[in-house]
């Protein structure tokens, strides 16, 4: 899965917490010896909870082929591998936990529920390892947690309503995991800059307080939605950037209130069941980079509008019904745009579908003008 980039608003506290790159943890451990630092854990409340937390959850841990936790020994937590410290905000004094990354650890193991003891953490990054089970509830204790990220792991069971109880969390990642069951309502109505909730085993429809969400990157793709994209997208408009909906099995119509997503980059709907015509709206898409509605039941005109806009670089079209390129849209080539027109019916185009597929879909037109999302 390639990776977006996205504008995320951190708190003074995050700020801290990244400026604290490896090279200034080296120099803190070589500058304190190990007794200093247990004495400063034992006096440390904070400290102490950390540690409880960190043996607790290295008891569950099964698998940890690269030795990552061999040092979480004794009770100088800022010292073990992936642990990160930093001065408490309120009193910098006070060290405390504030980030986590064992991202490629490959490490085999849950999350116990002395977790919620961590309640200094604003990151905790985990993608890329095999833990697996459900999140533990103590989790609603990590009041300042910024950033989740635990993709592409074994976490199971219905969406994790823990987290919509974290209210400092701006960038949610549950990507490549086996959550089912439908999404929540009340995940749009959290301040969030970006939700990853791709490669899941997601069902029911996409709530239709869609556009009540304030993230500019949403990816849903690879889950088992259906249905069809409610028109309060529209309200994504002042933050919308990226939004991937690939193999969602969405039908119905493209609704023309995409068309408002003025900070739209890239929009990709390919590999689902939409029909009908696509809406002129996405002309008005200025800042578009990268369109894909390939592998729909697309059919009608592919407008010249779209085929213009100035940021366009990569426009793919095939395996639709589309049977005529307005203007420029038959080689856009000539302007340095990537596309793929193949599997349409576009008489002189190569690599098309027959006349009777062609035949079959023109006789039975979708008027998109008389569908309506959810009836």
């Amino acid at each position: 899965m390639a990776s977006f980039s996205f504008p995320i608003t951190t708190t003074a506290f995050v700020l801290l917490l990244l400026s604290l790159t490896s090279n200034v943890f080296n120099n803190l451990a070589a500058k304190h010896s190990h007794h200093s630092s247990s004495v400063k854990a034992k006096t440390n409340p904070r400290l102490q909870k950390a540690y409880i937390a960190l043996q607790a959850w290295k008891r569950v841990i099964y698998s940890d082929p690269k030795n990552t936790t061999a040092n979480w020994i004794g009770p100088s937590v800022c010292n073990y591998t992936g642990i990160y410290c930093t001065p408490f905000p309120n009193d910098t004094k006070i060290q405390v936990v504030a980030g986590i990354d064992l991202n490629h650890a490959d490490i085999a193991g849950f999350l116990p529920e002395e977790f919620g003891l961590l309640n200094d953490l604003a990151l905790l990054h985990l993608n890329s390892n095999r833990f697996c089970g459900i999140l533990p509830l103590s989790l609603s204790n990590l009041t300042l947690l910024h950033e989740l990220d635990i993709s592409n792991n074994r976490f199971v069971g219905p969406f994790p309503h823990v987290v919509l109880s974290l209210p400092s969390l701006k960038y949610l990642d549950l990507r490549y995991n086996e959550f089912e069951g439908p999404l929540p309502s009340q995940l749009f109505s959290k301040d969030l800059d970006a939700i990853f909730v791709n490669n899941n085993r997601l069902t029911s429809v996409i709530p239709s307080n869609l556009g009540s969400s304030t993230a500019s990157v949403v990816v849903f793709a690879n889950n088992y939605f259906g249905g069809c994209l409610p028109p309060s997208i529209a309200n994504f408009a002042n933050t919308l950037e990226e939004m991937l909906l690939i193999n969602t099995s969405l039908s119905g119509c493209l609704p023309p209130e995409v068309g408002f997503l003025y900070k739209l980059k890239v929009l990709d709907v390919s590999n689902n069941k939409l029909a009908g015509a696509v809406p002129y709206t996405i002309a008005g898409l200025a800042h578009l980079e990268l369109l894909n509605l390939a592998h729909n039941m697309f059919s009608g005109i592919v407008p010249e509008g779209i085929c213009v806009l100035p940021k366009l670089s990569n426009f793919t079209f095939s395996y639709n019904y589309f049977c005529e390129e307005q203007g420029i849209c038959s080689n856009l080539t000539s302007k340095g745009t990537l596309f793929d027109d193949r599997m349409n019916c576009l008489p002189e185009k190569p690599l098309q579908r027959s006349k009777k597929e062609c035949d079959a879909v023109a006789e039975h037109p979708v008027d998109c003008l008389a569908f309506h999302c959810g009836t």
